[in-house]
């Protein structure tokens, strides 16, 4: 079947809970740097669970880009990883109220994992389906990388859960930074290398 309306679909739910992310935000108490200071960790929770949301988007758009054809597992697939991601604003206003929490940091950082694991078998999916080499191995490589991301949130819930809690997060992030910077280096590359065989 056709990508249009699923890539629209998701494009559609994942913009809403972005948007939803930032109506959870506590106003503070007084109107101040001191009153400002005092939701550094809504803050926090708040950019890291955006930023984290879009450096997702922007994963999965690179790699439906080439893709025409989508099956009815890829469908169930994103079904799944959209239903992980709607608890994001649900996660991310319990954690900045409890920053501290054991079991508020294991929630969130086991949400971000379930996202992740269905984000992994969408783009195993597309593995399956697609008879493009060059698809195929853009899926592989970036299934090898969401991998990766799953062990080091894994790794985060572990030790939010015996010895320090806010490591879910911490854990959350890292992973986005080390997904995030090497996709933007080879985009750019790549990017440069279109310009000049274009020239």
């Amino acid at each position: 079947m056709n990508k249009e309306r699923t890539t629209a679909f998701t494009d559609a739910i994942l913009a809403i809970i972005m948007t939803i992310l930032v109506l959870e935000l506590k106003e503070p108490s007084q109107l101040s740097f001191s009153g400002l200071w005092a939701l550094r960790e809504s803050y926090f929770s708040y950019a890291l669970s955006f930023f984290w949301l879009g450096t997702m988007w922007i994963g999965i758009h690179n790699e439906w880009e080439h893709v025409n054809i989508i099956s009815g597992t890829t469908l169930w697939a994103n079904l799944m990883l959209l239903f992980w991601a709607s608890f994001f604003p649900y996660t991310t206003k319990i954690v900045s109220a409890n920053f501290n929490n054991k079991t508020a940091q294991i929630m969130y950082g086991t949400i971000a994992a379930l996202t992740t694991l269905s984000n992994i078998w969408m783009s195993h999916t597309l593995t399956n389906i697609s008879a493009n080499e060059k698809i195929r191995a853009k899926s592989i490589f970036r299934q090898r990388w969401l991998s990766i991301d799953l062990v080091i949130k894994i790794l985060g819930i572990t030790i939010a859960a015996t010895i320090y809690p806010p490591a879910a997060m911490y854990a959350v992030m890292l992973a986005a930074i080390i997904i995030a910077v090497p996709a933007h280096f080879l985009e750019a590359k790549k990017g440069k290398k279109l310009i000049k065989n274009n020239n």
